[in-house]
């Protein structure tokens, strides 16, 4: 069979990339067309999204696109991070440059909500945990700063939502990224009515939600004279990225909870995959969240501050005029002394500081440990962190599910670090299996073939996947030190916020 053409616009929080996806019905194959940056702009003091500029580099990709692949391009979908959205007004104006999640606006907001509605009535009608980023919180900050912009509103769409109306002019929500609000109803299968009621938000403004590979019209003809792309319909795969990269995890364990995944990048995504939302109290008191996957799945997980607190150090270092990549760092953690400095990662000072340094040094002080002084030892904490938080995160979900964890995949960005992959086999004890980085949109791209009809299912998908892939494994070691540490750890958690 010759390579069919699937194009994946893969936006992340850091960069975004349009890839190419040649599928010949056995194995995937990517090819990059074209790579740029992302990232919150500070305008007056909020943090906001560049969809215009984001807009203009998707165009020089499809334009890309067109001239390597022509005819032999099938379809295109975008996936993005959860929890942005954008307003349109009845004439698909764009109400304000959109948030970014990271803007403090929406600090003590959370508990302001409880005072409205119980916590245990928003996680019963939404089973999402409680972050103060979710998309029901930036909407009542919204509500408060900004009441007639809601006001004016027609249209609520996420943020891959809002690119695919850019292509194909369509106004709906793709189900796995709409399940990130916190104004979903998982059970119900559509948006949380009865909950948005009470908050006293406009219901009128929530979409139609549609599953993973709906097509959802053909490209504008406006794109087709600036891209020369020939009319082609435009698929929305699982948008949410950790949802793509969930059903490109290559596992052959179908329909039991017994191995989990990490989406390893900026966040760190930790759970395993279930047929049924968990709505118990236990979920509630862990603050799990049941997000939406492919095939009516769901994903039991729960976020952990991820690789954004290496990336913040490295920014740290940067100021203080210290260039160091990654391998250098890591370089550098190795050889620091392990176990030195620990900290919880999911602490708020973590979320959006102006230094990371200082807030990892400050949160050392505060609970009476060493203080990390060198690159080295600032990384080697971050991620000795990281692994021994993926370890007590691990634990509360099995609890919930009955199913013991015996491996663990790690895709996206976070599988190169050949350091954090082996610190999470030895603080977790379970063999890590790493592979493929390009989880998110190889999930985004075999959607896509099946819903051209290429493929059946998710087990079709995966397989396709573990063909296209090599992956490497990492075997638990040094469980005692471990053990000891992670005792240390849970101990330190007292001292959280």
């Amino acid at each position: 069979m010759s390579n069919q053409v699937y194009l994946g616009i893969d936006l992340g929080a850091e960069s975004g990339r349009v890839i190419a996806g040649l599928f010949d019905g056995q194995r995937l194959s990517l090819d990059e067309l074209h790579r740029f940056g992302n990232g919150p702009v500070n305008m007056a003091g909020t943090l906001r999204w560049n969809v215009v500029g984001l807009w203009q580099e998707i165009l020089t990709g499809l334009r890309i696109a067109a001239d390597r692949y022509g005819d032999r391009i099938v379809s295109v979908g975008v996936d993005t991070w959860g929890v942005d959205y954008v307003l349109l007004s009845k004439k698909n104006e764009l109400l304000g440059i959109p948030y970014n999640y990271r803007d403090p606006r929406t600090e003590g907001l959370m508990n302001a909500a409880f005072t409205r509605v119980p916590q245990a009535e928003i996680f019963a009608q939404t089973g999402l945990q409680f972050m103060e980023i979710n998309t029901l919180y930036q909407l009542l900050a919204m509500q408060r700063d900004h009441p007639f912009v809601l006001e004016l509103a027609d249209r609520m769409l996420m943020m891959p939502d809002y690119f695919h109306w850019l292509l194909c002019g369509s106004r709906v929500a793709e189900f796995t990224n709409a399940t990130t609000s916190q104004c979903f109803h998982p059970t119900e299968n559509n948006w949380a009515y009865d909950l948005l009621r009470k908050f006293d938000l406009p219901i009128d403004i929530f979409p139609e939600v549609v599953t993973p590979g709906t097509q959802l019209g053909m490209l504008r003809e406006h794109i087709l004279r600036q891209t020369g792309l020939r009319r082609i319909p435009v698929v929305a795969p699982p948008t949410h990225d950790t949802a793509a990269a969930v059903a490109a995890v290559p596992s052959e364990r179908t329909g039991k909870a017994n191995w989990a995944y990490i989406s390893s990048g900026t966040w760190s995504l930790i759970g395993v995959e279930v047929q049924r939302a968990i709505f118990s109290a236990e979920a509630l008191k862990m603050n799990v969240t049941n997000e939406g996957g492919v095939d009516g799945t769901y994903r039991l997980l729960k976020n952990v501050m991820g690789l954004w607190l290496v990336q913040g150090c490295k920014r740290a270092f940067e100021k203080q005029g210290k260039t160091l990549d990654y391998p250098e760092l890591t370089s550098l953690a190795e050889a620091s002394q392990p176990f030195r400095s620990l900290v919880d990662p999911n602490d708020h000072p973590f979320l959006h500081p102006e230094n990371m340094v200082q807030e990892l040094q400050n949160w050392c002080s505060r609970t009476f440990q060493p203080i990390p002084q060198s690159e080295g030892q600032l990384v080697r904490c971050a991620l000795e962190s990281l692994a021994l938080k993926y370890r007590h995160v691990l634990e509360g979900i099995q609890q919930l599910t009955g199913e013991r964890v015996e491996v663990i995949h790690i895709v996206g960005g976070g599988a190169n670090s050949d350091l954090l992959n082996q610190f999470t086999a030895n603080a977790c004890g379970v063999p890590v299996v790493t592979g493929p980085v390009e989880a998110t949109v190889m999930g985004n791209l075999l959607i896509q073939a099946r819903s051209a009809g290429q493929l059946s299912s998710l087990a079709d998908i995966r397989a396709i996947v573990r063909a296209s892939t090599e992956s490497r494994r990492f075997e638990p070691m040094q469980a005692a030190e471990w053990n000891t540490a992670y005792e240390r750890f849970l101990a330190l958690l007292k001292f959280s916020h």
